[in-house]
């Protein structure tokens, strides 16, 4: 508070012009303080207590669903029924934290948040929608028991819908099937309803009705997630097992990890091995999201946080790794499965507009690609533009985020080619020719033009990219689905 003396008062009164905004000053200063303080208070929220929750006290799951059937905002309900967040915040997309998420109205990266609903702790794992960032949506199911499965009652059983189902469904997941946007004039639930009973063999009576929007039966899916997730599989008096199931940069502090807990605990100040590096860090920050970080001394089995240790490279931070104590034995740890990010589908090259930029160029890929391990990054180089980069994406969607977040997080100033798929050139039987001219490669990648063969009758013939669909639709649409088909040298297998 501002305190002012008889003297300051008399001076003051002097200068009767200016006393009022003299007094205006001081009183917006102390209430200024006075707001801060409050904020400083409001954001002293009691931190969860990790030690009460015993792993059957835990539950890990993630919401899937097809883009626009609404997992942020059923994710935006969830933290206000558990008073993670303000109800009368009036911010959503609370998980959608990147710049390109909220402009676009997509889930891009997975985001987890822990909360508390009836003495049980429950990690969510939000997940992206489109089909782009399945390998997103795959390394996140890792970290889970469980997952919600969302249908917009208007719209139905989407691709993603399937693709996500059989995703969990092949990770021996239990899946709660819900039903959101209820609410709406344009709602078909029967539709829906039979649509999951064919597609997937749900019965009406396991499926959630509820309108994410309004909050309509967010308390049931709260406690389906109690009652019908089982708590996650892990042994608390082991030792030290975890997995590494997101990484991301950040400036100052170098590489960050989103872990889950398999066995034992973590502890800040305790020194960690990972199995497939082989490298040894000391555990620096220990915390949770909710949604936002909040530093805890250990995270035990089941749990779900993220650290930050002593890695230096964005490469140290592989995603799927496996972390264990340094006094284990490693023949004694069972490392997790790793994941293999999917062949990229497209590629384009990316070169900095001015040539003395390339290695601020190089780091800002690399880092984003920690948090993108979908991506696969080479070098190349061009008459015209110089040295640059040839970088694979899952699609045109997943090329216009990763050079959004390029130009917003990293102010690249770039130029990108166009998109193009990668085709094979099968070399002729000729053992000398392959060997001599081809490095003992059968099979030749052409990326560009400048990878297509110098002797082009060494070429037998090519290949290019296919993919064997199954269509989902109605029969009134089957001529003319099947006419785009034909157009694009589709043949029909079966019907």
């Amino acid at each position: 508070m501002v305190m002012l003396t008889k003297e300051t008062m008399q001076a003051t009164a002097l200068v009767t012009a200016n006393y009022s905004d003299i007094m205006f000053i001081i009183r917006r200063r102390y209430f200024s303080l006075s707001s801060t303080e409050k904020l400083r208070k409001a954001k002293r929220k009691k931190v969860i207590d990790l030690a009460a929750y015993p792993p059957e006290k835990i539950r890990n799951f993630g919401i899937v669903a097809h883009v626009d059937h609404g997992k942020s905002t059923l994710a935006d309900r969830l933290l206000e029924l558990t008073g993670v967040v303000d109800k009368n915040s009036h911010v959503s997309q609370m998980l959608d934290k990147l710049q390109v998420e909220r402009e676009r109205g997509i889930t891009v990266k997975a985001q987890s948040c822990t909360m508390v609903h009836k003495d049980y702790m429950l990690n969510l794992i939000d997940t992206p929608g489109h089909a782009d960032f399945s390998f997103e949506v795959s390394r996140s199911l890792a970290a889970t028991n469980g997952i919600l499965l969302l249908v917009a009652a208007n719209q139905g059983v989407e691709a993603q819908t399937v693709a996500n189902f059989w995703l969990a469904f092949e990770a021996g997941l239990t899946i709660i099937p819900v039903i959101n946007k209820i609410d709406l004039k344009s709602a078909n639930v029967p539709r829906v309803i039979s649509q999951m009973q064919n597609l997937f063999d749900f019965s009406p009576s396991e499926i959630l009705y509820i309108s994410a929007k309004n909050g309509t039966g967010i308390g049931n899916v709260l406690d389906a997630i109690v009652e019908r997730l089982p708590p996650p599989k892990v042994e608390l008096h082991l030792p030290l097992r975890a997995h590494i199931f997101d990484s991301w940069y950040e400036t100052h502090r170098g590489p960050m990890v989103s872990v889950a807990i398999y066995d034992g605990a973590i502890l800040r100040g305790q020194r960690i091995r990972t199995y497939h590096t082989d490298c040894v860090y000391e555990v620096l920050v220990v915390g949770i999201m909710s949604p936002n970080m909040h530093e805890v001394e250990c995270l035990y089995a089941g749990q779900v946080g993220y650290l930050l240790t002593t890695m230096k490279s964005v490469k140290d931070a592989v995603v799927g790794e496996t972390l264990y104590d340094v006094n284990s034995e490693r023949s004694m740890v069972q490392p997790i499965p790793l994941l293999t990010p999917s062949a990229p589908c497209i590629y384009a090259s990316i070169y900095p507009t001015d040539v003395r930029e390339y290695s601020a160029l190089r780091v800002a890929l690399y880092k984003l690609a920690l948090n993108d391990s979908s991506v696969q990054i080479q070098h190349d180089s061009s008459i015209a533009l110089g040295s640059g980069f040839k970088i694979g994406f899952s699609g045109l969607l997943h090329m216009e985020v990763f050079c959004a977040r390029l130009e917003q997080e990293y102010d690249a100033n770039v130029t990108i080619t166009a998109p193009s798929v990668e085709y094979r050139a099968v070399i002729k039987n000729n053992s000398t020719i392959i060997k001599k001219r081809y490095n003992g490669q059968h099979v030749i990648r052409l990326l560009d033009a400048s990878d297509f063969p110098a002797y082009p009758s060494d070429i037998d013939h090519f290949l290019e990219p296919i993919i064997k669909l199954t269509l989902f639709l109605s029969s009134a649409y089957c001529e003319y689905i099947e006419r785009l088909c034909v157009d694009a040298r589709g043949e029909q297998v079966a019907m």
